[in-house]
């Protein structure tokens, strides 16, 4: 690495970092505060927020470290545009290639880092994540529930009490609501008792109150009034998509279904996308003398945008079968490493200099 490729990385890492550490910073506090109503509402475990929200922040890595590296190279290559550096820089005999040379002593490592983050790291949160809400919100911990208030979980059970002694696991003046089969369900209590507060069985007595079971369908209601009663509830049932982001690179591989070949494409997609990115920064970066170093983030971000949306249309399009897997969800980055080589080609060309 020679003088200019270590000037041009030294001041793209210093950019990147601060960058990501920002958004980490700005990522974590939106994920703490989302988390944190949810407990404050009875749906999530008090306990589990901050572990959730870590899994949260490696997952959002593999979409902040491409963004931290994109934008410090555009910034940091039109700072030196800006300045006339390139134009010292190629009159002191210096071609293009040392622009990428330099970026991609970065844009390597993190592309792996990103890659591996996507296809081994991200499955793995989401699995932890969902265990953790899967366990929060199926048991029947007293402890994170709000008293007069509609605590709900996923599966669409709620429970309201006047009272909550998370001491002795007793509601008083309960009602719960539940619904599954094609029915739903509403118990009236005087009181609660938690039996059974485990995920795979949760179960409750029910003292001195009134059921009600309605049908969907309207045709199999009834009422009913009991002094014990002993429910069994259901069970959290995990979301499909939850599931699907959850399960490893085999486990795609060897599904038939459009949407997991989809999620897997994204996932093997990541790291080549976030080299490519990294490098059609630097011809995006270029600007006029004095003209600012900000001025690239225009179409920075524009490109950013189109790549973005462009990969979630197509995992969707992939999912729904309405395009084939080959290309698939790699149309983009096939898309943008054909950007980059006509860009790269008039950098290159003998009719362009190194800058004007």
């Amino acid at each position: 690495m020679n003088v200019i490729e270590r000037y041009v990385v030294g001041g793209a890492c210093r950019l990147m970092f601060a960058m990501v550490g920002f958004l980490i910073f700005i990522f974590t506090c939106y994920c703490a505060q989302r988390y944190l109503t949810e407990a404050a509402n009875g749906t999530l475990a008090l306990d589990v927020v901050l572990d959730v929200v870590f899994y949260k922040v490696l997952i959002a890595l593999e979409m902040l470290l491409p963004v931290g590296l994109y934008v410090a190279v555009g910034v940091t290559l039109g700072q030196l545009y800006t300045d006339s550096e390139i134009t010292a820089i190629s009159a002191a005999g210096a071609s293009p290639l040392c622009l990428y040379k330099a970026v991609m002593y970065q844009a390597v490592p993190l592309s792996i880092l990103v890659m591996l983050l996507s296809v081994y790291g991200r499955p793995w949160a989401y699995a932890q994540i969902y265990a953790l809400e899967q366990q929060s919100q199926s048991e029947l911990d007293v402890r994170h529930l709000q008293a007069k208030k509609f605590n709900v979980n996923d599966n669409g059970r709620m429970i309201m009490a006047e009272r909550i002694n998370p001491t002795t696991n007793h509601l008083t003046e309960a009602l719960i609501y539940t619904s599954a089969g094609g029915k739903s369900s509403i118990f009236r209590a005087h009181s609660i008792d938690i039996i059974d507060p485990s995920p795979l069985t949760p179960t409750v007595a029910l003292h001195t109150g009134t059921s009600y079971t309605l049908s969907h369908e309207g045709t199999d209601d009834n009422e009913q009034i009991y002094r014990n009663l002993q429910l069994h509830l259901n069970p959290l049932t995990p979301r499909i998509e939850i599931r699907r982001k959850a399960k490893s690179a085999e486990m795609l591989t060897q599904s038939s279904d459009p949407a997991d070949h989809a999620e897997l494409q994204w996932r093997e997609s990541r790291g080549i996308t976030a080299l490519l990115m990294a490098l059609l920064a630097i011809p995006l970066s270029r600007v006029k003398p004095r003209q600012g170093r900000f001025a690239t983030l225009l179409p920075l971000t524009l490109m950013f945008v189109a790549i973005f949306y462009g990969g979630n249309v197509c995992r969707t399009l992939v999912a729904n079968g309405a395009i084939p897997l080959i290309p698939g969800v790699w149309s983009v980055p096939v898309l943008m490493l054909a950007g980059l080589l006509l860009l790269a080609a008039r950098d290159f060309s003998w009719r362009q200099k190194f800058s004007r």
